[in-house]
Order: structure tokens, then C-alpha cells, then sequence
């Protein structure tokens, strides 16, 4: 499975882990409101032990462990060496959260050791989702929980959709990817999250939708949040990878069109876009 997730490994170690971590504040306070529905789904009580699948720079693993106390234990994985580095420098001293670079899909994890498995949006990007949930169970205790948040479609969310609807026209469209590749998207559909999940042995699985209004971009007047929104999104997700060999003209007049897109939102100090998730639970079998 290593090699499977080549691709993943090399770009979340290079040029994706480094976007992420020059835009970590930012990301988190777009995401902030995800990981909280989901750490409330996953109940997490004291005592409790906690596998974070995918904890980028560490926010969902640090708010897990101040539920879990001192009693319990947060182990955060990631395939990004940068994002596990600034997790690390962001974590407390007296925080029961470690953590690891690792795939989780495939990395030696501690059999039955944890309580609950949890994801705030990095399960998406497994070559083969149903074995790595399938050997993440193994680490779960009989009946153990899962909870996560993934996003819905990327017609749904606005940090997708905006911006790439508003360079139609300007770019020539590409091919749109499989839907089920490795991806923020590739679990957008529910019943195929069902079935991963079923065939990787899990039960009592549940997915509800869970929609929400989301800052994107900062800045301290409205001008300079739009202006920040539109440098996020050159720089962060699907528009980066379409406008990365586009001459400068066609890159003026993106930017120029996806100002106008951000600009139609709401929002003072962020702008306010729509997010789309599903918020998934299930449990690992008592026996």
C-alpha cells in the first residue's frame, strides 16, 4: 500500500504539505466548524484513546486530547512530514496528543489499542480505501468507534466551485477526474463511503449531511479579505493546478474573474462561502 500511495507521500511531502503549512491558519479556520461536528459525533470522553487519520497541522488531534485529558491519548498520523513538523510546534507542552508521520492505511499501528477512529477530512486520499479501513480496524478495540467528516461534491462547495466556475471560458476545460480517485472529493458519494465501510467490516454505519457557511480568505477590510480569498485559492486546491502553466494574461484575467466570483459572497473580514460534508460514524464489531 506504500507504493500505492506513492503519489500521495510526494506531493503532500512537497508541494501540497507546503501550501498547507504557509496557509495553515487560514485552512484551519475554514475547517474549524467540520471538525468540531465531527469531534462531537465521535463523543470522545476521558480516558479515551484516539486515533486522528490525516491530522494535517494537528487542530483536530490538540482539540481531541483537551477532551480526552491527561488520562487519555491522541495519536495524530499524516504522510506530511511538513504539516506532522508544524503540528508539533503548535502543540502545548502538557498536550496528551503524539504525533507521527505515517500512513495510517498501512503503518504498523498497536492492535485494539484505540477507542475511537477519527478523521477531519484525510480519509479521502487512500489508493485503496477499503484496506486501509480495513487494517485501521484492526486497531480499534471491539466495538470501537469511527467518526469523520469528508466532503460532499465539489459542485456543493463553493471553495471548488466558485473559482472554477469563474475561469470557464478563460481556461480550456480539462477532463474532469474519476470520481472515485484518491482526492478531496472521491468520498462525495454516500453510498460508496457505505460500502467501503461495509466491506472493510465495520457496522452501524450512519452518514448525515452536514452543511455550513465557512470563512475563506482574511484580512482586515472587506477588499483585503476578497483579495486574500483569491490568493488562497491560487494557491490552495483545484485552481492552482489549472492555472499552473497558463501564461500571465490568462492568469490576470482568472484572477480578475474569480475576484468578481468571491466578491458576489457575503463576509466582512473572510469571505463566506458554502461547505458541503457528509459526517460519517460507524463502529467496529464487539466480537
Amino acid at each position: 500500500m506504500a507504493e500505492q500511495n506513492a503519489y500521495q507521500v510526494a506531493d503532500w511531502n512537497g508541494q501540497s504539505g507546503e501550501r498547507w503549512v504557509a496557509n495553515q491558519a487560514r485552512l484551519d479556520a475554514m475547517l474549524a466548524v467540520f471538525g468540531q461536528a465531527a469531534i462531537e459525533a465521535a463523543a470522545p470522553a476521558t480516558g479515551e484513546r484516539v486515533l486522528d487519520v490525516g491530522c494535517g497541522a494537528g487542530a483536530s488531534s490538540l482539540a481531541l486530547a483537551a477532551r480526552v485529558g491527561a488520562a487519555g491519548q491522541v495519536l495524530g498520523v499524516d504522510i506530511s512530514e511538513p504539516l506532522i513538523g508544524r503540528a508539533r510546534a503548535l502543540a502545548p507542552q502538557d498536550t496528551a496528543a503524539l504525533f507521527r508521520v505515517a500512513d495510517a492505511g498501512s503503518a504498523e499501528l498497536p492492535e485494539g489499542a484505540f477507542d475511537i477512529l477519527f478523521s477531519r477530512f484525510g480519509v479521502m486520499f487512500f489508493d485503496d480505501p477499503t484496506g486501509a479501513f480495513a487494517h485501521m480496524r484492526r486497531a480499534l478495540q471491539p466495538g470501537g468507534r469511527v467518526a469523520f467528516v469528508c466532503w460532499r461534491g465539489a459542485a456543493e462547495n463553493d471553495w471548488v466551485r466558485l473559482p472554477m466556475g469563474a475561469i470557464k471560458g478563460i481556461v480550456p476545460p480539462t477532463a474532469p477526474p474519476d470520481p472515485e480517485a484518491p482526492g478531496p472529493f472521491s468520498f462525495g458519494d454516500r453510498g460508496r463511503v457505505a460500502r467501503i465501510l461495509t466491506a472493510a467490516g465495520f457496522t452501524d454505519i450512519a452518514i448525515a449531511p452536514f452543511d455550513a457557511s465557512i470563512p475563506f480568505g482574511e484580512g482586515g477590510t472587506r477588499d483585503a479579505a476578497i483579495d486574500d480569498a483569491v490568493e488562497m485559492a491560487f494557491e490552495v486546491g483545484p485552481l492552482s493546478r489549472a492555472l499552473a502553466d497558463q501564461p500571465d494574461d490568462i492568469r490576470a484575467r482568472a484572477s480578475a474573474a474569480v475576484r468578481a466570483a468571491f466578491a458576489g459572497r457575503p463576509g466582512e473580514r473572510s469571505v463566506m462561502i458554502d461547505g458541503a460534508a457528509w459526517i460519517v460514524m460507524a463502529r467496529n464489531p464487539a466480537s
